[in-house]
């Protein structure tokens, strides 16, 4: 039944061809599951997990006691049906739940692929499939498992695949086989195959493979270069081989899922604790009149022994308190009725509904509606404070579109407004057959330039089409396909063939174009390969007419400082125009050529090929080539955000919450998306930059940075003073050991009252040496008083770590988002999963709570559905408590009244249908439905999002402020009653007082009270509030004079009992005086503390409530938009949120790969085959939301602590401090 463990592996050893070799290992087989449960362990499992809840428990426990006649004066069925009710609503879930995740399995387990046995391709069953077997794959097919490329149909065992299961990115991938397989390319071969592989252990490092390939007494070195991982598909490649490395739960994907985490609530946690402190209560309750039992049984019950003896085996008063305390907890009972757990699990189900319907959350251009994954988790999206977002495919498109560019110092292209006039789009085919219909372009003076045959527009594209490392396929005559390993370079080449410079194809040593019509053929002379380093790439070609030209594109930062000086205005003109482009959040680029002759070639040649082995030497080479360039002007390209970004993020931003973006993609790729989507801005104080790659140097960094965030933040000027004394004093705090600074806690008070924007910009070296024990504390501290943290280079093991640490070191609720496989861990981490949906794998999809197909959208989740949700279960909660407690609490007052025996005031049945039906469908109608402001006024008032981040709608203080109105209500339900109808008579001058008249007056007065109290408590009415209001009413009334009618009681005497005594009680005028008095007296005083702290401390919400309403009576000209009355300068619907200015940063290849230009001149890759938002910050409302905020962070756990150094000889590396100051020059 279960699987059994086997100890870790310290490596593995694989033997092609030999199932009886590797089975001695136990290696996993290639079947995966997630399901949780089967037939078997299905019943058992379900039923230890729901009875490990506190409620669930303590219900059963309720359950047996009723169970013993001596103690329960209550029927058993009153607790048995709503348990069995919860525990099968809460089965069912379950159970259809994990049916999806076997259904989604066997899909997977169940593909077919070519396994190669005994000399001959059989299909088998992915699960089927060991680990040592040979797999064929075909164009377009999945990987299976994680396999060794062994031998490609392509030239030089390549293959080519896309990864978008894995890091959702598209572009297509290069793998390349080990030389000494790649000729192993028939079955025969492969079947006399008997290599041996030795390699690492099963790990998540998708970017890492470290092995050795033995065969034929000879060693061959294995990289991530050789492995083809599940999850990719083949693509562009006829047929490949491949050798089974790790298999099912082994392989990468798998080990980067994570383990399935049971998340719950914040108020399901708050929920457990107060079910425990009112069982303490109860159980407090019981003992107090369970003493009183024991007095009166003592003083006053010895008196009636002789004819009303204990009954056995009762011999004494103690015993007889004995069996009254447990009669009281099981009367008691109620103030935490089970009816509440399937109460929320009800409202959490129609909450999850309105998500799914919610049509504005629907893409039409994907046909993808957003998805509630779960039912549990929909009041915590109301209260997110740290968003943890991947970049390629969840903030971007990872598609690039050529923009605008600047050619001998003139500027070209628009961009296309949405707000504005639409400019025309270019038509190219009349002018070019060859061009991309799907390419974009709206300056039709670049294209006239092209006509009229100026020159330096000319080269500007000859040199697009000659300078890149893409590969071309031409399945037609004139049907081209780009391979390029970094949409960047295909964005260019692209713009070049529909300029009319069409790049058609290479060979090793030659590069065919297309020139306005004229095929040429240039001779490849070198490629000077792009790194991290240089950040520039370079062709050498030689024309037709024999000239030798180098061209050269890079960053702007390291191109412009190789450039002849002579024509300084064009380098001043153009470096203006990438400034512009760079405000634009374009990826901006340098292009710029070098004449060379025929001595100057042979020269460099001959340095080139003696430096080729020494990586400093071939550096030195390409640097002295690379100098005295001419320029010729520089592109913007556009990485295309999803739609909608940035105004997401600013709105989020205005709701208080910090978004993180964690990527595996490089610091400058980073930085510029963070640019685009504006979560970095010029605005911004402050944006520190964290590069060290030493413990000592990365705690350096961030000490220095929070030493600026506190000496920038604007705090009280008592505050600030105290802040730099303390600062002052542990700066003059020296140890003795090595002088070093002593360590001075910072105040987490300070830290999080920050009021200057910061943002915090670290790289996966320094986030290794952050996540570190001693260090994560410093880490957490400086990054979360920033507004933006943007993390790159990171694994996706650093991505959960990093959720981990802020879940561990802050009380806040955190959000990740992604849409690959590398992003599965971090979603499972964070308290709410969210994954993106449509073009990308849906690895990320199967392991979230909640889906959708675009960023935006979560704008809407957040704001609307999870603010709503999230007050709704509040108020819901609040009601509860409140109208049970006033329900219960009248047997605690009655028992002092009635001998402590025990005796309910209520009838049974009213005891039984309280909960179910007379006060069940109000109180679900306002859990369902209710809203404080509409949707579209959530998201004008960003700030009303704030109350649930600080938990201000329930919590302890406001759960013991629900129990003292009940206790209230409960006292003025008895005692007014009791008061009133104790010396009355009636019309007949007969006593009116009885049990029975009491009970019915008491219990219609609270049917009335806390019917009025939920009106009260409701904002918003729709038809079925009204219905179940007002519905539950009329049930109580026809159900009370139902069990006492005459016709039930002659059908069921012994039932039955109290005939025709409602009738009789209400038609007294002074029963419906007392109730109206009751009802007053509990009302009243609610009503005058609503409109007292309405009119002397409103919140936000009661003033966007009151402006609606004043908006509805008053008449607005037509055409007016009331949403622009009110929306202030900040509002993030107004387009720009700001420019950047005097920053420049290159947006070159930074998907570009290293190395890609030698695979291209030694001909290796070259085939033989043809495939083809608005702000509103009310300041009277919105201080008391700041006080609390710094209260909470006040009493946040694991306190700030650190040390304050003094003022070092250099900054650290900080961007925004100057708004002149590039920002390569910074991190270069």
């Amino acid at each position: 039944m279960f699987a059994e463990k086997h100890p870790p592996e310290e490596e593995r050893r694989v033997r092609a061809n030999d199932r009886h070799y590797n089975e001695r290992f136990q290696y996993a087989s290639n079947r995966i599951t997630t399901s949780k449960y089967n037939i078997l362990t299905f019943l058992p499992i379900n039923l230890f997990e729901q009875f490990q809840e506190v409620a669930n428990s303590y219900f059963l426990f309720l359950l047996i006691l009723q169970l013993i006649p001596q103690i329960s004066s209550l029927s058993w069925f009153t607790t048995i049906v709503p348990l069995a009710l919860v525990l099968s609503i809460t089965a069912v879930k379950d159970a259809m739940d994990d049916f999806f995740r076997h259904n989604s399995d066997n899909q997977v387990n169940n593909r077919q692929s070519q396994v190669l046995i005994r000399g001959s391709l059989q299909n088998e069953k992915w699960m089927n499939v060991r680990v040592g077997d040979i797999i064929k794959l075909e164009n377009n097919q999945f990987v299976a498992a994680d396999l060794l490329l062994l031998s490609s149909s392509e030239p030089q065992g390549l293959c080519y695949i896309e990864t978008a299961e894995l890091d959702g990115e598209t572009n297509t991938k290069v793998r390349q086989s080990v030389s000494v397989t790649s000729e192993l390319g028939d079955n025969n071969n492969l079947a006399q195959f008997n290599g041996e592989v030795v390699c690492e252990p099963p790990n998540n490092k998708l970017d890492h493979f470290n092995g050795t390939l033995y065969w034929r007494d000879k060693k061959y070195t294995l990289t991530k270069q050789n492995m083809l991982l599940r999850g990719c598909v083949l693509r562009n490649t006829e047929a490949c081989y491949g050798l089974v490395i790790f298999a099912g739960p082994d392989t990468k994907l798998m080990q980067n899922s994570g383990r399935t985490k049971f998340k719950r609530t914040s108020i399901d946690r708050l929920m457990n604790t107060l079910v425990l402190w009112i069982f303490g209560f109860l159980v407090c309750m019981g003992v107090i009149l369970a003493v009183g039992s024991a007095v009166w049984e003592r003083e006053v019950g010895s008196r009636f022994q002789s004819y009303l003896p204990w009954d056995p085996p009762v011999d004494g008063f103690l015993f007889s308190a004995l069996l009254a305390f447990w009669s009281y907890v099981i009367i008691l009972n109620t103030v935490v009725p089970i009816s509440l757990y399937v109460s929320v699990e009800v409202i959490r189900l129609g909450h999850s509904y309105f998500i799914n319907w919610d049509q504005r959350m629907f893409c039409p251009e994907c046909n993808t509606a957003a998805e509630a994954r779960t039912t549990t988790l929909s009041e915590e999206l109301g209260q997110v404070e740290y968003i943890f977002s991947d970049k390629t495919g969840t903030l971007t498109q990872n598609v690039m579109n050529f923009n605008k560019c600047s050619i001998n110092g003139h500027s070209y292209g628009e961009v296309a407004d949405p707000l504005g006039a639409h400019p025309k789009r270019l038509d190219f085919i009349p002018f070019n057959p060859l061009a991309d219909p799907d390419f974009c372009f709206y300056d039709d003076t670049l294209l006239e330039s092209v006509k009229v045959g100026d020159p330096h527009v000319r080269e500007f594209f000859r040199l697009l089409a000659l300078c890149h490392t893409v590969m071309s396929e031409e399945k037609n005559e004139g049907e081209l396909v780009y391979k390029a390993q970094s949409p960047d370079e295909r964005a260019l080449v692209t713009a070049a063939r529909n300029f009319g410079f069409v790049f058609r194809s290479r060979t090793p040593g030659t590069i065919t174009t297309t020139e306005m019509g004229r095929p040429v053929t240039y001779t490849l002379l070198a490629i000077l390969d792009f790194n991290n380093t240089r950040k520039r790439m370079s062709v050498i070609v030689r024309n037709p007419e024999g000239r030798i030209r180098l061209y050269c594109k890079g960053a702007d930062t390291v191109l412009l400082e190789r450039l002849c000086p002579c024509k300084q205005d064009l380098i001043n003109i153009t470096s203006d125009h990438l400034n512009e482009y760079a405000a634009d959040g374009l990826r901006t680029l340098a292009l710029a050529y070098r004449d060379l002759s025929e001595e100057q070639w042979e020269m460099w040649s001959e340095s080139h090929r003696r430096a080729e082995k020494e990586e400093d030497l071939l550096s030195a080479s390409y640097e002295q080539i690379e100098q005295d360039m001419t320029l010729l002007g520089a592109t913007a390209i556009e990485d295309k955000l999803q739609e909608g970004v940035p105004e997401t993020i600013a709105l989020l931003s205005l709701a208080n919450i910090k978004t993180w973006v964690l990527t595996g993609d490089k610091q400058e790729t980073a930085v510029n998306i963070g640019y685009s989507c504006k979560m970095l801005t010029d605005d911004m104080t402050e944006v520190f930059i964290i590069t060290g790659r030493t413990v000592q140097r990365v705690t350096q960094e961030l000490r220095r940075a929070r030493e600026r965030i506190m000496s920038h933040s604007q705090m009280k000027e008592g505050e600030k003073e105290e802040a730099l004394e303390g600062c002052a004093a542990a700066c003059l705090k020296i140890s003795q050991r090595g002088g070093k600074l002593a360590p001075f806690p910072f105040s987490s008070n300070l830290m999080d009252n920050i009021s200057g924007d910061f943002a915090l910009v670290i790289n996966g070296h320094s986030l290794a040496h952050a996540l570190e024990a001693d260090m994560e504390q410093e880490f957490v501290t400086t990054a979360c008083a920033c507004k933006a943290v943007i993390c790159c280079r990171v694994t996706p093991l650093q991505k959960a770590q990093v959720v981990e640490l802020v879940k561990k070191h802050k009380r806040a609720v955190t959000l990740a988002i992604g849409d690959g496989a590398n992003d599965v861990s971090m979603i499972k981490s964070a308290h709410i999963g969210v994954g993106i949906s449509g073009q990308e794998g849906i690895q990320a999809v199967l392991a979230s709570d909640y889906s959708f197909s675009q960023f935006r959208f979560l704008q809407r989740l957040l704001l609307v559905h999870g603010r709503w949700s999230y007050l709704r279960m509040c108020s819901f909660l609040c009601y509860f408590f409140y109208k049970n407690f006033a329900f219960t609490m009248v047997h605690f007052w009655f028992g002092f009244f009635c001998g402590f025996s025990a005796q309910t005031v209520y009838d049974q049945f009213f005891i039984t249908l309280y909960n179910i039906v007379y006060t069940s469908l109000p109180v679900l109608a306002m859990g369902i439905f209710e809203q404080d402001v509409p949707d579209q006024r959530s998201l004008e008032y960003p700030k009303l999002y704030e109350p649930g981040q600080l938990n201000l709608l329930f919590n302890k203080r406001e759960f013991f402020i629900c129990i003292a109105q009940g206790i209230y209500t409960s006292l003025v339900l008895f005692f007014v009653p009791y008061a009133v109808l104790a010396d009355t008579s009636q019309s007949s001058g007969e006593p009116l007082v009885d049990y029975q008249t009491f009970a019915v007056t008491t219990a219609t007065a609270l049917v009335i009270v806390v019917s009025v109290q939920i009106s009260l408590d409701t904002s918003f009415w729709t038809i079925f509030n009204h219905v179940f209001v007002w519905g539950s009413l009329g049930c109580y009334f026809t159900i009370m004079f139902v069990v006492r009618s005459q016709t039930l009681f002659r059908s069921f005497p012994n039932h039955f009992h109290f005939v025709a005594s409602a009738q009789g009680t209400l038609l007294q005028p002074v029963v419906w005086l007392t109730i109206a008095l009751a009802t007053a007296i509990c009302i009243v005083p609610v009503l005058a503390f609503r409109f007292l702290k309405f009119d002397l401390k409103p919140q936000l919400s009661d003033t966007v409530r009151y402006t609606q309403l004043v908006r509805q009576k008053k008449r607005r000209p037509a055409g007016g938009s009331v949403a622009s009355t009110w929306r202030g300068p900040g509002s993030y619907s107004e387009g720009r949120l700001g420019t950047r200015e005097g920053s420049r940063r290159s947006g070159y290849a930074f998907a570009h790969r290293e190395g890609f230009g030698e695979l291209i001149t030694s001909g290796k890759n070259m085939r033989l085959s043809s495939l083809a938002l608005a702000n509103f910050a009310s300041r009277h409302s919105s201080g008391w939301i700041d006080t609390l905020r710094r209260k909470k962070h006040a009493h946040t756990p694991h306190a700030t602590s650190g040390m304050c150094t003094p003022a070092l000889s250099r900054s650290s590396s900080v961007l925004g401090c100057s708004q002149e100051t590039p920002i390569e020059e910074e991190t270069v």
